[in-house]
């Protein structure tokens, strides 16, 4: 790739959030294809629009298997991140191990060679790089939990609620209600 090219990607990459996500992709998906479809354009657009304050609550309904997880909870706050290393991130699953899965391919992603290539100052503090809980050189940081763990005293400018409920509760009511409470 000449020096041209590689410029325009990694600006590519800073400023638009479906290259971003497309890029997250090939790092954590274990070698599956990428299948681009409007809907990605479509998340990304939206998810972008919560990063410039622009849009206050966006919920994101689709099938599973359709990259909501990838484009939410592991490239929206790594390109939140590189945007703004000072951030707050909380992500909330139904369980500590997706939370720590979610996590753990953030992290691999903010960690790549070409993620420390187009966002050069944000970097994950030694000090600070836990399997849910990591911090930026900056004070920002992406921090994981289960829906019913606990987040007092962490503060977030974005909070991420990623399949809050397991799919075989989802039919309880009382279940429901609970966590939506």
């Amino acid at each position: 790739m000449n020096l041209q090219t590689r410029r325009f990607l990694n600006e590519a990459l800073r400023l638009d959030l479906t290259t971003f996500i497309h890029r997250s992709f090939q790092t954590v998906g274990g070698g599956r294809r990428y299948r681009h479809n409007w809907h990605v354009e479509a998340i990304a657009y939206h998810l972008e629009q919560c990063f410039f304050g622009n849009t206050k609550r966006l919920l994101i309904t689709l099938p599973p298997r359709h990259l909501k997880s990838i484009s939410a909870s592991v490239a929206f706050p790594a390109w939140v991140l590189g945007h703004d290393p000072t951030k707050r991130v909380l992500c909330a699953s139904y369980s500590d191990v997706l939370a720590g899965e979610l996590s753990r391919d953030c992290r691999r992603v903010m960690e790549s060679e070409w993620y420390r290539r187009v966002f050069p100052r944000t970097r994950i503090s030694v000090e600070k790089n836990s399997e849910t809980h990591f911090v930026t050189t900056a004070q920002g940081h992406r921090y994981a939990t289960s829906t019913g763990g606990s987040i007092t005293g962490m503060g977030g400018d974005i909070i991420i609620v990623d399949d809050p409920i397991k799919s075989d509760e989802a039919l309880s009511e009382t279940r429901r209600t609970a966590i939506n409470e």
